[in-house]
């Protein structure tokens, strides 16, 4: 009997379609067991996967009436029509089972089942078997056919895509669950470790200066060594503590009327001697002289401010050049800092406020860090509300601006201040 082609492409259609839906994949793979029985005229179907501990099939569906008899059995490679597709990685018609040993008679006696007939074709994924569709029993006493092999083949690639998907979707659930594991467990790392460092650093800072007063000028070098290096774990620790305070939602910013240019001309004074040892040329560009007032916390914009700034002229060569822009723009001020140093491979700009993200390895031996200033200066400016990103071009400079609201309204303040002193 010939199945009507107009059928046969509207039910494959079907089938197809509901693929991309998002039913459970035991009802996908009755669907597609449905089809392969409606379309190849057969009693029933099965899919089976191969199991690489065993090196044996095992059946992935069956029909409800055989599931209980049959749905731990297991079939042996090499005794098996099944196995034999799955080996040889082609399909399989046996169009009268008594008369070729190829059968695997003991399924039958679990399901009370008569094979006759049967067409396996093989799950392939990448040009690997993973399993084998099977058919029983052509209706009408009719004999399976090429054609009966492409339809059960389409059918079987269907079942593969399906049976990759879900194993796909577990792994990345697994992976997003790890992944949350392991920031928990980072933050909390970070968070203790920050904690545990504050008292003894202050111990060596509080003592050390109090040292330098005391000694002469013979140790000096040594204690103003001793004073920087901690000087500097300190910002590293703070720093830490700053994005996970924000991450964490453990964080508070202290809002008032503040003037971004007074901010500014502080924050560049603090570096002028960075600059001058390098011969780079700080400039303040201050659209018509405005003070420019904002409601924010002026320390933590003047913080965001101070790692840009780093940032640029750390990555400046010797007599290079750095420009800060401010503006009022509609309900914003925008702040850039336009350096024209080494600049940024455009395939690094979309990480550059990651944090301990570090651009070049080479760069970073050469200028040192953890990748935490950027990454701070951003979590300082979202926390406002505000906005941050960043321009540049290989070998020509780069640009970072950042834009912060005129006015924060006090609900909105409550609901986006995430940091602690």
């Amino acid at each position: 009997m010939v199945v009507d082609q107009s059928k046969l492409l509207k039910r494959l259609l079907e089938v197809t379609r509901n693929l991309g839906t998002s039913v459970d994949l035991e009802t996908y793979l009755r669907s597609i067991l449905s089809a392969a029985s409606e379309l190849t005229e057969s009693e029933s179907a099965s899919l089976m996967e191969y199991d690489e501990i065993s090196r044996e099939l095992t059946f992935k569906y069956v029909p409800w009436f055989h599931r209980d008899a049959i749905s731990s059995a297991r079939i042996p490679l090499d005794l098996s029509a099944a196995g034999w597709a799955f080996l040889n990685i082609k399909p399989l018609i046996i169009n009268d089972v008594k008369n070729d040993s190829r059968h695997y008679s003991k399924i039958d006696e679990l399901a009370g089942f008569t094979t006759r007939s049967l067409l396996a074709v093989p799950l392939l994924l990448h040009g690997k078997p993973v399993g084998v569709f099977e058919v029983f029993n052509k209706k009408n006493e009719s004999y399976y056919t090429e054609d009966d092999i492409a339809l059960l083949e389409a059918l079987s690639a269907l079942a593969t895509t399906a049976m990759q998907n879900e194993i796909l979707e577990g792994n990345v659930i697994s992976y997003q669950s790890e992944a949350r594991d392991l920031d928990r467990l980072k933050n909390e790392f970070i968070a203790i470790t920050s904690h545990e460092l504050r008292t003894p650093l202050g111990l060596i800072l509080g003592h050390s200066t109090f040292l330098r007063e005391l000694i002469g000028d013979k140790h000096q070098e040594q204690v103003d060594a001793i004073i920087r290096n901690a000087t500097r774990l300190k910002e590293i620790i703070e720093s830490l503590s700053s994005v996970d305070n924000y991450q964490t939602g453990g964080a508070r910013i202290r809002q008032r009327k503040i003037s971004i240019a007074r901010v500014i001309e502080d924050v560049v004074a603090s570096f002028r001697e960075m600059a001058l040892q390098k011969n780079i040329t700080l400039k303040v560009m201050l659209a018509g002289g405005q003070e420019l007032f904002v409601d924010a916390d002026g320390s933590k914009v003047a913080i965001a401010l101070s790692n840009l700034l780093k940032n640029a002229i750390t990555f400046t060569n010797q007599g290079g050049h750095v420009i800060i822009h401010s503006e009022l723009q509609s309900k914003f001020v925008k702040v850039s800092i336009e350096d024209d140093g080494v600049g940024i491979p455009a395939e690094e700009l979309p990480h550059v406020f990651d944090r301990f993200y570090q651009v070049e390895s080479h760069l970073t031996r050469k200028h040192g860090g953890m990748g935490l200033g950027l990454s701070v200066a951003k979590v300082m400016i979202e926390m406002h509300g505000g906005r941050i990103w960043a321009e540049s071009t290989e070998g020509i400079g780069s640009t970072f601006t950042f834009l912060l609201p005129v006015k924060l309204k006090i609900d909105e303040a409550e609901h986006i201040q995430p940091f602690a002193e």
